[in-house]
Order: C-alpha cells, then structure tokens, then sequence
C-alpha cells in the first residue's frame, strides 16, 4: 500500500535530497538556457545547484543546512539590485513547473499545488527584495519558510 502524501512531508515526497537535486539541476540548465531568465543567470556557479536544493529541501521539512551553512540573510543580498520584472517572475516559476514534469517529481494535485505555491511566493520576495534600495523596503519574511501540503 503506498503511503498517503498527507503523512509524508513534501522533502519526503519529491524523493528528499535526491529528487530535489534532480530537479533544481534540471532548473537551473534551463534558467541559464533561458533568454528571458539569462539576465539574471548570467554563469553557471557551482554552488548554485546544491544552495537551491538545500533551501527547497529546508522549506519542504528536510534538514536546516541553508539556515546553518547561508543563513536567509544570504539569499536576501543575492536578489538586491538585480530589478527583477514581472516578466522574469512568471517565466522563473513557470521554468520550475517545467523541470517538475522533466524530472519525474510526483504528479499529484496537493503536491503541485503545494510546489507552484512555494514558487510562486518565493518569486515575488525575490522580485521585492530585488528592488529594495532600503532594508525597509524588503519583505519581511527572514527566515525559510515552512511549506506544508494545501488546505482545501
């Protein structure tokens, strides 16, 4: 009998570590291919991948390793200045949808809605933190957010 998603954490369901690798590998070539989202991956950094993973995987009820290691206030001053566009934004998350499916994450409806929630709310703090000149002006989110299954 397989197990239901609701007694599982999201981390547990995308496949933990592993499939979360697999898929922000999968992102983030297609980020860096992407002509739209190519201003704002400019290089391939090799940490990238691994600092992706770590977060989704923090969000989602996996370890704390971006808190310890990078810490939220890292991944505030990598989005300052970069002025992201609502053009960006949508084609940022709509990139994640796309590597969700190339990476054979699980199809069921709680979990996609749970992901494309999660992007899209990490989507527009970025897009906010991007812009801000003043820390007054970043959102006020400063610490990884918990994501856990919709509520209908």
């Amino acid at each position: 009998m397989t197990e239901s998603p609701v007694t599982e954490s999201l981390y547990e369901h995308a496949g933990g570590d592993e499939g979360l690798h697999r898929l922000e590998e999968l992102f983030y070539a297609k980020a860096l291919a992407d002509p739209v989202l190519r201003a704002l991956f400019t290089e391939r950094v090799p940490t990238h991948v691994d600092h992706l993973t770590w977060f989704t995987a923090e969000s989602f009820g996996g370890a704390d390793r971006f808190t310890r290691q990078l810490g939220f206030r890292y991944l505030i001053d990598v989005h300052r200045g970069l002025k992201i566009s609502d053009e960006q934004r949508e084609r940022f998350v709509a990139t994640y949808l796309e590597a969700l499916d190339e990476a054979g994450m699980p199809d069921d409806a709680p979990f996609r809605r749970a992901f494309r929630e999660h992007v899209e709310f990490g989507a527009h703090v970025a897009q906010q933190n991007s812009h801000a000149v003043t820390d007054a002006e970043l959102h006020p989110i400063r610490e990884v957010p918990a994501w856990n299954w919709p509520k209908d």
